[in-house]
C-alpha cells in the first residue's frame, strides 16, 4: 500500500473515537429509553390501586367528658347556617331512675356515616352516595328532589327537608374543612375534648388507639348499618323501658321531634 492510500493517524484516532461515541450514546439512549417506560410504569400502578389512599373517618365521642353544653349544636347551626327547628347535629338529656336516686346522661347525635347505609340505597337520583376515598356519606343538591326516601329509611332520624333549599340536609362531617386538613367544627368547639375525628381504618390515628384501649358502643346496633360513630360510656336507655316498672327512663332531645328515633 502506497503513503498515499494510507489514512493519517490523526484521521483513525478521530474515527475510532467517533466510534466510541456514538456506541456509548446509543448505550445511554436505550438505558433511558427503559427507564423512561419502566418507571411511568410502575409509578402508574401504584397510583391505581385502589386501596392506595382509601380512608374511613369516623367520630368517637366520649360520654363522660360531654357535659351537656350544646356547644356541638350551636357551632353547627353556625357553620352551615341551619334553620331554626332543624338540626344537624344535637344533644340528648337522658334521665332515669326513681326519687331521690336519679342520674343524668349525655348523648351526641349526629348522621353515623354508615358503612352500610340505607339511605344510599333507597334514593332514586343518586344523590345520596357514599364517597369512596373516605366514607363519608353527602347529599348531591344538584340531584336531590326532596322525595324523603332516605329520611324515612335512616333509623337514626338524622336528616331533614331544608325549607330554605327545597333539597335534604344532614351531617356531613364538615368535609370543607375536613378537606382542608381541619377538625369538624362541632370537634373543634367541643369543651369537655369529648369528640375525636379521623381515619379509622388507619391503626395509628388517635381514634384507632383510644378505641383499642377503650370498650366502645354504636347506635341501634341491630339495624345492621355498621355506623362509624363510635361511644365511649354512652347510656343507651330508652323511654321504652319504663314498662318494666322498677325505674323511669325520660329522654330530652331538644328537637322539634320530641320522640327519640
Amino acid at each position: 500500500m502506497t503513503d498515499d492510500c494510507k489514512k493519517p493517524a490523526n484521521e483513525e484516532t478521530s474515527s475510532s473515537s467517533r466510534r466510541n461515541f456514538l456506541k456509548a450514546a446509543g448505550g445511554s439512549a436505550v438505558a433511558a429509553s427503559v427507564a423512561a417506560i419502566a418507571v411511568p410504569s410502575l409509578a402508574t400502578d401504584e397510583e391505581s390501586s385502589p386501596q392506595a389512599n382509601k380512608k374511613q373517618y369516623g367520630m368517637l365521642i366520649d360520654t363522660r367528658k360531654c357535659i351537656g353544653c350544646h356547644s356541638c349544636s350551636v357551632a353547627c347551626k353556625a357553620e352551615f347556617d341551619v334553620p331554626l327547628g332543624a338540626t344537624r347535629s344535637w344533644v340528648e338529656y337522658t334521665e332515669k331512675g326513681s326519687y331521690p336516686n336519679i342520674s343524668r346522661h349525655f348523648l351526641p347525635r349526629l348522621c353515623n356515616h354508615c358503612s352500610t347505609a340505607p339511605c344510599v340505597d333507597v334514593c332514586p337520583t343518586e344523590a345520596t352516595y357514599k364517597r369512596e376515598q373516605d366514607g363519608i356519606v353527602v347529599v348531591d343538591d344538584g340531584l336531590c328532589i326532596g322525595c324523603k326516601y332516605c329520611i324515612q329509611a335512616c333509623p337514626y332520624d338524622a336528616r331533614f327537608l331544608n325549607p330554605l333549599t327545597g333539597v335534604v340536609d344532614k351531617c356531613d362531617f364538615c368535609i370543607h374543612r375536613v378537606s382542608k386538613g381541619l377538625e369538624p367544627s362541632c370537634v373543634n368547639s367541643c369543651v369537655g375534648g369529648a369528640r375525636i375525628f379521623g381515619d379509622i381504618s388507619d391503626p395509628d390515628s388517635e381514634i384507632s388507639r383510644v378505641m383499642a384501649t377503650n370498650p366502645v358502643t354504636v347506635l341501634r346496633p341491630g339495624k345492621g348499618t355498621e355506623p362509624n360513630v363510635y361511644y365511649i360510656g354512652a347510656d343507651h336507655s330508652d323511654e321504652h323501658e319504663n314498662d318494666r316498672g322498677w325505674y323511669d327512663v325520660r329522654v330530652t332531645t331538644h328537637r322539634r321531634q320530641k320522640e327519640r328515633r
